[in-house]
């Protein structure tokens, strides 16, 4: 069972919660959620940074985090060594992410990506393998 980690600030809230069940329904899936628990107004670098931590700890494998845009929690996150936090808005960016950067923190809108367009750039992202070979030399570059 692959160990996840959510956290999201209040503009990220609902779409955390929508993901949540999601994987839920997906199975397969340890979900640790690390808040927050409503839409009242908190700082998003202190949710950004928790998640980063319980994946830089190895506490979970990777990680998907929620802000109003996905900007600055992804920004919270990549502050935390080997954290490769990437902001996708489309399954694209999402399959990218995974195949090219191995990003293991994954960061969405709330106030951008509708839910179904978010539950389909979470499968991507969870589904999608790391390429490896000359993306490898880089991403170790990354660190």
């Amino acid at each position: 069972m692959t160990k996840l980690v959510l956290a999201a600030d209040h503009g990220g809230f609902e779409l955390k919660e929508i993901i949540k069940n999601f994987l839920v329904e997906l199975g397969g899936y340890a979900v640790t959620d690390l808040g927050t628990n409503s839409t009242e107004s908190v700082d998003y670098p202190e949710y950004g940074r928790k998640a980063a931590a319980a994946v830089a700890s190895g506490q979970a494998e990777r990680g998907i985090i929620f802000c109003g845009t996905g900007i600055g929690i992804s920004i919270a996150a990549n502050k935390i060594a080997g954290i490769r936090a990437a902001n996708c808005t489309s399954e694209y960016l999402a399959e990218m992410s995974r195949r090219h950067n191995d990003a293991n923190i994954l960061a969405l809108g709330g106030r951008l990506v509708e839910p179904e367009l978010a539950k389909k750039i979470v499968k991507i992202w969870l589904d999608t393998p790391f390429d490896g070979g000359r993306h490898e030399r880089r991403v170790k570059q990354i660190g």
